[in-house]
């Protein structure tokens, strides 16, 4: 199958989109953006490729024989946990490796003989707990590493902490040290390889007979002999300078957000795209090209790393903020939209006993306050309007954002949210990689690692 891949490495999370030569969305990935923006790529464009072979596992699945079928495509779902679950007990195996060889280093090798025990108890828990991490009826959590083997890593500490006297601090020390690096590894097995590894695990849990089993391997192997050829990439993104393409394959990030929404909701007129560093006022035509935009054109100041700043504050999940904005009573006015004295306001604010929640709802409305601001300046809201990025995943800015544009542009206006907006700029990115492919361009592939070479 060919197929086009378009990139967008932004400065919190990079997304890649997979579409195949009719224009179909056949996969799409995502990670956190890390300290190495190549292997970010390297791991958005991976979860893209697994997304591809698990589509296919499906189909595959369903087709099997002697009845199997269905129960086969049924597997599907826990083939993925699975798959979850083969990653992150990697991870952690890294994780060890790095923490050790810190540990070994002059400067740190003072404290390793007591510390060195501690770090494998608690990565041992880590481990004997991921099964449940993954399971079929376990809650959604962070589709990222660090999230998850953070949190794991740090319940261990504090039980040791309280069990055994151990020091907390140093603990946890070494898991933020040892992260950093981690993030620069890029996975070093091949993908079907650790597909093969979660099929057989599913495939070993099976109570219900050994036919079912054996046809789930079959369609796996099936789904995996067959060809993906990538034959045109384009890049876009706030780090889209970084990316390992040729120059004519990395497109603006303003193009690539308007014809994305465009491609989702085509009645697009206006976009709104607020993301970690930057938010983003587009005005399209019928045909989802750009006649008009505005950014933010100072600091990150009203953006998702202004909402993870605060989260941080506060010591919640940025996932929190949104919901317990949502409990506010009042909505507190907020003096600073800027990173560096937003904490401060926030502290004093608390002090005063004013509500997390009121201060929250004011934080909100600031932030959408500066987005109208932009919009404006854009040329306004036209039907229909369609926000996008990360923030759109925020009820509490979802919410702030109706009442503005009803309170400023009536209540004619349609607003769309799609549960994928964080991908728009990729598929933005892809919907250009396959005008070259239909205009039969020569090829643009990364030029520092192989297309395909994991799929």
């Amino acid at each position: 199958m060919k197929c086009v891949v378009g990139i967008d490495l932004g400065s919190t999370t990079t997304k890649a989109v997979i579409l195949d030569e009719q224009g179909e969305m056949v996969g799409r990935g995502i990670t956190n953006s890390r300290s190495n923006y190549e292997v970010a790529c390297q791991v958005a464009h991976q979860e893209a490729l697994i997304s591809v072979r698990f589509a296919m596992l499906e189909r595959v699945g369903a087709a099997s024989e002697n009845g199997t079928g269905e129960r086969v495509k049924a597997l599907v779902p826990a083939v993925k946990s699975a798959y979850r679950l083969e990653l992150y007990l990697h991870g952690l195996d890294d994780l060890e490796q790095v923490i050790a060889a810190q540990m070994g280093r002059s400067l740190l090798n003072r404290g390793r003989a007591s510390l060195e025990p501690s770090v494998k108890r608690i990565l041992a828990m880590a481990r004997e707990n991921a099964p449940a991490l993954f399971a079929a009826n376990a809650p959604r959590r962070s589709d990222f590493f660090r999230d998850l083997a953070g949190a794991a890593y740090v319940a261990g500490a504090e039980k040791l902490a309280k069990e055994n006297g151990e020091e907390f601090e140093p603990l946890v020390a070494a898991y933020d040290r040892a992260i950093l690096e981690v993030e620069t590894h890029a996975l070093q097995q091949d993908i079907s390889t650790v597909l093969k590894r979660a099929v057989n695990r599913v495939a070993r849990e099976q109570k219900d007979g050994e036919p079912v089993a054996l046809a789930l391997v079959r369609a796996a192997d099936q789904a995996l002999s067959q060809p993906l050829h990538e034959v045109a990439f384009v890049g876009t993104g706030y780090g889209r300078q970084t990316l390992p393409f040729p120059r004519e394959a990395v497109r603006s990030e303003i193009l690539c957000h308007g014809r994305g929404a465009h491609r989702i909701f085509p009645g697009t007129r206006t976009v709104l795209d607020i993301g970690g560093q930057d938010t983003k006022a587009i005005q399209v035509d019928g045909h989802g090209v750009v006649t008009g935009f505005q950014m933010n054109d100072r600091c990150a100041a009203g953006c998702g790393r202004y909402l993870g700043y605060i989260a941080d504050e506060l010591n919640l999940g940025l996932h929190e903020l949104g919901p317990l904005a949502l409990q506010a009573n009042t909505m507190v006015k907020v003096n600073s939209t800027c990173t560096v004295f937003a904490g401060a306001e926030l502290r004093e604010r608390l002090a005063l006993g004013q509500r997390r929640e009121d201060i929250l709802a004011g934080l909100h409305r600031s932030i959408m306050l500066r987005a109208m601001s932009l919009l404006a300046r854009s040329g306004g809201v036209n039907n229909e309007f369609t926000f996008t990025g990360g923030v759109c995943n925020n009820p509490m800015a979802v919410k702030v954002l109706r009442e503005l544009v009803v309170q400023n542009y009536g209540d004619k206006i349609h607003l769309n949210i799609h549960p994928d907006s964080i991908y728009m700029g990729a598929l933005g990115g892809a919907l250009f990689a396959l005008d070259d492919l239909r205009a039969d361009k020569p090829s643009l592939l990364p030029t520092t690692w192989a297309a395909g070479a994991a799929a």
